[in-house]
Order: structure tokens, then C-alpha cells, then sequence
């Protein structure tokens, strides 16, 4: 039987200040350094900082088909792969993912409110 670890109580956590993040964000760019910056923070207190993400490990992919990209080099690591196979890691990162990607396409979608806010 292999056990399943879960780091909803890391998510719980990170949560409220990622939504203000997101909400606060004025551009598209910012959106995707946010959601960056979580997973990183996630990944830091789930590995215990064993696992180190770099800025460019994780990407939002808001035109990919999945809705995020980890890089290659991070599925050879085997606390990480472990933890990718036997925890709900990756279904964490897609809900913050999804999150992000609304945010992403709302600001998208109003560039002139985001260039008004950007000159005040």
C-alpha cells in the first residue's frame, strides 16, 4: 500500500495572500510572477527546502494545454517525484493554476483598465 501524503494545510495557508496577489495584480505579467511565487513558497514548506524551485522551474501556460509547466531537470529528483506520485502536489498547483488563469484572462481581456491603473 503506498501512502499518500497531502499538503492541503500548506494550501490553506498560502491561499488568502495569493487571491490578494491576484487581485492586486495590474497586469498579466504579474499574474504569472505570483503564481510563481506561491509555488515556490509551496514546494519550500512541503520539501521542508529540500527542493528548491528556481523562478523558472514553473510557468502558467495560460495558451498550453495544461495550465502549468514544470521543468524537466525537477522530475529527476526523486523527493520530488516522489511527492508528485503519492500526494495531492499536483492537484494543488492546478487549482492555484486555474485561479491564476482566471485572473490572467480577466486582465487580458480589459488591457485599457490595466493601462489606466498602470498611469495613475
Amino acid at each position: 500500500m503506498v501512502k499518500i501524503q497531502s499538503f492541503t494545510k500548506i494550501e490553506n495557508e498560502l491561499l488568502p495572500k495569493f487571491r490578494k496577489q491576484l487581485n492586486e495584480a495590474e497586469s498579466t505579467e504579474d499574474v504569472k510572477k505570483f503564481f510563481v511565487y506561491c509555488i515556490q513558497e509551496l514546494c519550500d514548506e512541503a520539501f521542508d527546502k529540500q527542493v528548491s524551485l528556481q523562478f523558472e522551474d514553473i510557468s502558467l501556460q495560460p495558451e498550453g494545454e495544461q495550465p502549468f509547466l514544470i521543468a524537466d531537470h525537477l522530475l529527476t529528483k526523486t523527493d520530488f517525484v516522489d511527492a508528485w506520485q503519492n500526494s495531492d502536489l499536483p492537484h494543488i498547483i492546478g487549482r492555484f493554476a486555474d485561479q491564476a488563469l482566471g485572473r490572467y484572462r480577466r486582465l487580458e481581456k480589459n488591457p485599457a483598465k490595466t493601462e489606466a491603473k498602470i498611469r495613475m
